[in-house]
């Protein structure tokens, strides 16, 4: 493969403002992270020392293989809900490695209302069983909840996606021969008791850790019975006389070493095999996407700026360069995997559609990963262009995209607006992973064309009615539109309603992907099957 020639004058005006433009961006979002990681009330943290617990994050350190990566998922969670006050949902989860071997963790954050599921903790768990599931990856529960947050149970307990959806998901991993290991570590109550009872292996401390449907006071109330938190669902009784637990533990230290020790004795199954070579790094300074990406998310910029410092030695084989510019298509490998590279460089035009979704068909035919990287208004419109058949071309890219067999991975680099964020893979296409940039939107459209189109409507409807407006009357239309429009199409909204796994430090790009790509090839990767293709 060629290496990527950069065009990018790194000492020109636009790039040095945009790279310190993005930098406080990236600082910002790690400072956020930061905050919803490690800060909390100090009541909060004396309350779990009180009780001999450990803070989430802690466990987490004790659980992982030291000097491994950790590739945490939908850390601002919730970030815009909950009145502020559920941060990263309660909930820890990522992709780590536990004695030597890759999975997925979930764990409840106790110092957050008692680890209490509130309805995006438990959208974040089902999601991240749905990770487990679509990547056979193990799992490990660290499970500290006091149960669902009542207030808000019609919002979380009765529905397809809601908490049902968690336990349903365990028995689709024990199905599919993929273990689970469970760490009792505070109360699991009610639904929450069928965490444990559903894997494959618990592991519960003595003292703190307890398991049953109804606790001491919902037992009084229901049936007059006095009984202990022990005695109800405690360790002893648990793995001496129901036989829920397999494993009591005298603390947590003990209780992470035991549940260490049960992956370890997992059999490691074989990995799908792709191409694969040594990893290179890029020939670029990835630091430089700070200065490619524009301040004005409307300004248009190249996207092989941005593949020339992702991917290795940043060499790119470019497929039809000459045909379907504004979509730009070709190969690349990052950290030694070979993947197919889709990535914007303007509207989707027929030509675009039509390259796109006959190279997703190759990829697929190849068994190449595909990782698509959006910067996408949508795609074209106009009397020419339906009479062309762009609804048509555009349904055939969608069609291979729905269609692929091979892993897709999505990063949202700037807009994602319209039908081509379903065209490129947005969330409703499966992506095994689909991550955002700081700086990115997702809607409709964008908030400046949303506010014409709804003026314009309402301007109509007044003209019928022989009404005109002052243009004083027309900016009090507009401008909460634009303003509510960039609140919902931002990417720390997105985030905080997992539309995403996540928002990455553009540098960190590569690394998330190369993370993703190794657990998705844990899954055997199938034959190409397709839909009807309007010709």
């Amino acid at each position: 493969m060629r290496r990527l020639e950069s065009r990018l004058d790194v000492r020109s005006e636009a790039f040095v403002a945009n790279s310190a433009h993005n930098r406080r961006l990236a600082a910002e979002l790690k400072a956020l992270q930061q905050k919803v990681r490690r800060e909390r009330p100090a009541r909060d943290i004396e309350r779990l020392t009180r009780q001999g617990k450990m803070f989430v994050r802690d466990r987490l350190d004790l659980l992982l293989d030291p000097g491994t990566p950790f590739l945490e998922l939908s850390t601002l969670a919730a970030n815009q809900a909950h009145d502020g006050e559920v941060p990263a949902a309660g909930q820890l989860c990522g992709i780590g490695i536990v004695a030597g071997r890759e999975v997925i963790i979930r764990a409840d954050d106790a110092s957050i209302k008692g680890g209490a599921w509130h309805p995006l903790s438990v959208k974040k768990i089902v999601r991240t069983l749905d990770i487990a599931i679509e990547n056979r990856l193990p799992v490990v529960h660290l499970c500290d909840s006091a149960g669902g947050f009542l207030p808000l149970q019609a919002e979380f307990f009765p529905d397809r996606q809601h908490a049902g959806r968690i336990f349903r998901n365990q028995c689709i991993l024990s199905k599919m021969g993929v273990p689970q290991v469970a760490v009792v570590m505070g109360h699991c109550t009610a639904g929450g008791a069928y965490v444990p009872a559903l894997s494959e292996y618990n592991v519960i401390v003595q003292g703190t850790g307890a398991i049953f449907l109804g606790g001491p006071p919902l037992v009084k109330a229901a049936t007059g019975e006095d009984v202990g938190v022990e005695d109800l669902g405690g360790a002893a009784m648990h793995t001496s006389v129901s036989g829920v637990a397999d494993y009591p533990a005298y603390s947590e230290t003990h209780a992470i070493a035991l549940a260490r020790e049960v992956v370890g004795c997992w059999t490691r199954s074989p990995k799908t095999a792709i191409d694969w070579a040594e990893p290179e790094s890029p020939h670029y300074d990835p630091s430089e996407l700070y200065g490619v990406i524009p301040r004005d998310t409307r300004v248009q910029f190249d996207m092989r700026e941005v593949i020339a410092r992702m991917v290795d030695a940043s060499r790119f084989h470019e497929y039809q360069p000459a045909f379907g510019e504004t979509l730009v298509c070709g190969y690349a490998r990052i950290w030694g995997y070979q993947v197919g590279i889709l990535a914007n460089n303007g509207v989707l035009f027929n030509e675009s559609a039509l390259k796109g979704a006959h190279f997703i068909e190759l990829c697929d035919k190849n068994r190449t990963p595909l990782v698509f990287l959006q910067n996408i208004t949508g795609f074209m419109v106009g009397r020419e262009y339906e009479r062309r058949g762009i609804t048509k071309d555009g349904a055939k890219m969608i069609m291979a995209v729905s269609g692929a067999s091979v892993p897709k991975f999505t990063v949202v680099c700037n807009s994602s607006f319209g039908a081509g964020t379903y065209g490129m893979s947005g969330r409703a296409f499966d992506s095994r992973l689909l991550f955002s940039w700081p700086q990115s939107q997702v809607g409709v459209m964008g908030a400046e064309q949303a506010a014409n189109v709804l003026t314009d409507v309402k301007l109509r409807q007044l003209e019928r009615e022989g009404r005109t407006l002052s243009p004083a009357e027309i900016a009090a239309i507009r401008e909460p539109v634009i303003e509510d429009y960039r609140r919902q199409s931002s990417a720390y909204y997105a985030t905080s309603e997992l539309w995403d796994d996540g928002i990455l430090d553009p540098v960190d790009t590569r690394n998330a992907l190369a993370i993703a790509i190794s657990a998705a090839l844990n899954t055997p990767i199938a034959d190409p099957s397709y839909g009807v293709f309007r010709l």
